[in-house]
C-alpha cells in the first residue's frame, strides 16, 4: 500500500496487536546485529543511516493515538541517531515520550538495529539491516551490488514494499482461529527493571545440520525439539502433580506461500507441543512430533484461513466503532489468553542471512535477540551466516537453568558451543 498523500496510514493486523499490548514496562522490540571484521566507525555509520532512511518511508514514522485506532504518521525528517550500545538491549518504547520505533547502535565491531514490532517483521528488518550495512561498507570503499535483499538507496521507494499484505490474501471461505489450552509457563526470580539477560551460543552450522540429519529433521525442528525437551525437564523438576503441555510459538514468514514485496509484518505462528501427561518422550520422539506437526500445519490453505479470520475481526463494523482505549483493553486481554497462555516460550529462526559476496568477507556473523516477553519468561532466537549459527536466550529472570540445560544437550549431541553473555556473573 502506497503512503497516502495526507501522510498517515493504518497499522497492519499484527501491528495493531503489538501497539495495543504495549505498556511502560513492555514493548515488542527485537534486535538484529552484524559483527564486522573491523571496529565500526560511527561517523560513517551515521552517514549510511542518513542515506538509506528515505528508501524506507515505512520506518520514518511516529505512532499516534487516534480515537478508534493507533495509526502511523509519516515523518520524512526522522533520521535515527547512531548511539553507543547499551548493556541491556531491547528497552521498552514509551509512546508518551520522544522514543522512536527504530534504533541503531554500535559497539566495537558490532552494528545493531532495534525495531518495535508494529513497524515490520524480521524479514523486513533484515532488508533494512542489509541495506544499511551495505551502504556503510560503501562508505569505507567497498563496492557492494544491490542484490540478495540489499536495496538501492538511490531508487525511490516501491509502494508495494509498504503494503498491508494481510487483506490481499484474506479470501479463504474458511476461517480458523487458535483454540488451545494453557501451556507450562516457565518463570523464575525477576531481575530489577529493566534488566534483560542474554546468553548466546555460537555453534558450527555443519555440526548442527549433521545432528539434525541424524533425526531426519530440519535445523529449526531440531532446535525447537531441543528447547521443548529442556522445558519438559524444567517442569518436571518443579514436581507438579499435573503437568501441562509444553508448547512453542514459532513465527512463520508468509512470503514463500503468498507472494508479496511488503517489508511490513506478514507472519503467522505455529504451535508445536508435547503433552508430558501422556508419558515420557525420548528426544527422537519429540523431534518426530515437532517435524510432523509443522509439516502438517504449515500449508497455504490453513494459513489463509487464519489470515481471513484475523482480518475479518479488523474489518468488523462493530469493532471499528469501539473507542481505542476499550479496544486496547480487549486486545491486551485476548493476547494474555491466546498470545501468552497457550505457549511456554517463543522460538524464532529467520534462517540464513544471505548477502552479496562482496559483503561476506567483511561480516563475521549475524545475531538476533528478542526483547522481554509479555510475562517475563525466556525467549529464544537463532540466525545463521556462513558456518556460524548464533542462538540467543533472552529474559528477565535471574535463573539460567533453561539455557544451561539446552546448551548441555547440544554438546551431548556433538555440537560444540561458544558462550557469550551480558550477564555480570
Amino acid at each position: 500500500m502506497a503512503k497516502p498523500a495526507q501522510g498517515w496510514y493504518r497499522l497492519d493486523n499484527a501491528g495493531m496487536v503489538y501497539s495495543a499490548i504495549q505498556r511502560d514496562d513492555y514493548s515488542a522490540v527485537y534486535r538484529f546485529s552484524v559483527v564486522m571484521d573491523a571496529p565500526v566507525d560511527p561517523q560513517r555509520l551515521q552517514k549510511a543511516a542518513d542515506r538509506v532512511m528515505p528508501r524506507f518511508p515505512g520506518l520514518q514514522v511516529r505512532l499516534r493515538r487516534g480515537v478508534f485506532w493507533y495509526y502511523f504518521d509519516a515523518d520524512p525528517s526522522f533520521l535515527p541517531q547512531v548511539e553507543p550500545d547499551i548493556a541491556n538491549p531491547c528497552q521498552p518504547i514509551r509512546f508518551s515520550s520522544r522514543d522512536r520505533l527504530l534504533r541503531i547502535f554500535y559497539y566495537e565491531s558490532r552494528i545493531s538495529i532495534e525495531l518495535f514490532h508494529a513497524l515490520a517483521d524480521g524479514a523486513g528488518a533484515l532488508v533494512f539491516l542489509k541495506t544499511l550495512t551495505a551502504e556503510y561498507l560503501r562508505q569505507t570503499g567497498v563496492e557492494v551490488p544491490c542484490t540478495d535483499g540489499v536495496l538501492d538507496p538511490a531508487q525511490p521507494p516501491d509502494p508495494e514494499e509498504w503494503e498491508d499484505a494481510y487483506p490481499r490474501y484474506a479470501t479463504s471461505r474458511a476461517r480458523r482461529s487458535l483454540k488451545a489450552g494453557p501451556a507450562y509457563n516457565y518463570t523464575g526470580t525477576p531481575e530489577p527493571f529493566y534488566t534483560l539477560n542474554v546468553i548466546m551460543g555460537l555453534i558450527p552450522v555443519e555440526k548442527v545440520r549433521a545432528a539434525a540429519k541424524r533425526y531426519g529433521v530440519s535445523i529449526t525442528e531440531f532446535l525447537a525439539a531441543g528447547l521443548i525437551q529442556a522445558l519438559i525437564v524444567r517442569q518436571r523438576s518443579e514436581g507438579r502433580r499435573k503437568e501441562r503441555p509444553v508448547a512453542l510459538v514459532i513465527p512463520i514468514n508468509l512470503r514463500p506461500w503468498f507472494p508479496s514485496k511488503t517489508l511490513r509484518n506478514f507472519i503467522l505462528t505455529t504451535r508445536p507441543f508435547i503433552d508430558p501427561e501422556l508419558g515420557d518422550y525420548t528426544f527422537e520422539e519429540i523431534a518426530a512430533q515437532v517435524h510432523h506437526y509443522m509439516r502438517l500445519h504449515i500449508n497455504r490453505q490453513e494459513m489463509q484461513a487464519y489470515i481471513t479470520q484475523n482480518v475479518s475481526l479488523q474489518r468488523s463494523p462493530l469493532l471499528r466503532l469501539i473507542p481505542r482505549p476499550l479496544k486496547n483493553w480487549g486486545m491486551a486481554t485476548g493476547f494474555r489468553m491466546l498470545g501468552e497462555r497457550p505457549y511456554s516460550a517463543t522460538f524464532t529462526n529467520p534462517g540464513v542471512f544471505q548477502i552479496p559476496a562482496a559483503m561476506q568477507e567483511h561480516i563475521l556473523r549475524t545475531e538476533m535477540i528478542l526483547g522481554q516477553s509479555y510475562s517475563g519468561r525466556t525467549n529464544c532466537a537463532a540466525i545463521s551466516m556462513g558456518d556460524t549459527l548464533a542462538i540467543s536466550f533472552s529474559g528477565t529472570m535471574k535463573e539460567a537453568n533453561l539455557e544451561r540445560d539446552f546448551f548441555r544437550w547440544l554438546v551431548k549431541e556433538g555440537v560444540p558451543v561458544k558462550i557469550l553473555s551480558n550477564r555480570k556473573d
